[in-house]
């Protein structure tokens, strides 16, 4: 989809958009660090990730949004309203946005890891969060906008906005398939080994801190969780799918990336 063509869809996308909703608290804390290089969007691919007319793709950092329809499975709630509101954002400036690369400038499948702004120097990322139709994630080392944008996401769960209307928390008996989780459940063990820290929420279910990652935790706190209740977020992987468990290994692992995934409940 060209320029054009994407001004085009987002004016209409506009009239249905009523949210309104901005943090403006919390948005605050995300402004733009001077001279940015600004460039142009070629097409949304989805809500957290844009093809540039370089040839670049770019995943905006600590945003992750619900899943479009794809290989024979309906979208998530809320994935084409998110892709459809970026479409917007983006248009809103000529198609033009400015970046802050990340310090990790590239994931895995070859994305440029990036913050990205408006011509305004509103991050977008943090706007997204504030309407409901993102998770805020904090993967080491590209944890700059951590704190605010925790607090865009926290004001939008408060207000009950987008996908927080009926927020989609797991405990481990309601887990089917692998892929973007929040599970909510108590601690039931705490094991720590030279692959890192281990918290037991049952039998089927693990979050694991790797060993690497422990920087980005409280390690004392990690290893008094026993007993509490916690609610955790990332990429929940099917270790069944792995070639077969071992005896008394749980199915469901969830790796933590960093504290800001991990929430101790009252």
């Amino acid at each position: 989809m060209g320029c054009p063509a994407l001004l085009k869809k987002a004016s209409l996308v506009g009239a249905f958009f009523v949210f309104g909703f901005y943090s403006g608290a919390a948005l605050a804390f995300c402004p733009a660090p001077g001279n940015l290089p600004s460039v142009q969007v070629q097409r949304v691919v989805d809500g957290d990730t844009l093809r540039l007319v370089d040839g670049r793709s770019v995943r905006l950092i600590g945003l992750n949004t619900p899943e479009l329809g794809r290989q024979g499975r309906s979208a998530e709630p809320f994935a084409e309203v998110a892709r459809k509101r970026l479409q917007a954002l983006v248009a809103a400036g000529d198609g033009r946005v400015s970046l802050q690369l990340g310090q990790q400038t590239r994931d895995h499948y070859g994305r440029t890891l990036a913050h990205v702004y408006d011509s305004r120097g509103r991050n977008l990322e943090a706007q997204l969060l504030a309407e409901g139709l993102g998770y805020m994630v904090a993967i080491a080392p590209n944890l700059a906008l951590v704190d605010c944008q925790q607090s865009a996401e926290r004001g939008a769960r408060q207000a009950q906005l987008g996908l927080w209307r009926n927020p989609p928390i797991r405990s481990p008996g309601q887990l089917q398939r692998g892929g973007f989780t929040l599970v909510r459940a108590r601690v039931e063990r705490v094991e720590r080994n030279r692959g890192g820290v281990w918290l037991e929420l049952g039998d089927s279910t693990v979050l694991h801190v790797a060993a690497q990652a422990l920087d980005g935790f409280d390690l004392r706190q990690l290893q008094g969780l026993a007993g509490r209740r916690v609610e955790a977020r990332g990429w929940l992987i099917d270790r069944s799918r792995r070639g077969g468990l071992s005896a008394g290994q749980a199915r469901w692992m969830l790796p933590l990336t960093h504290a800001a995934m991990l929430e101790v409940l009252p």
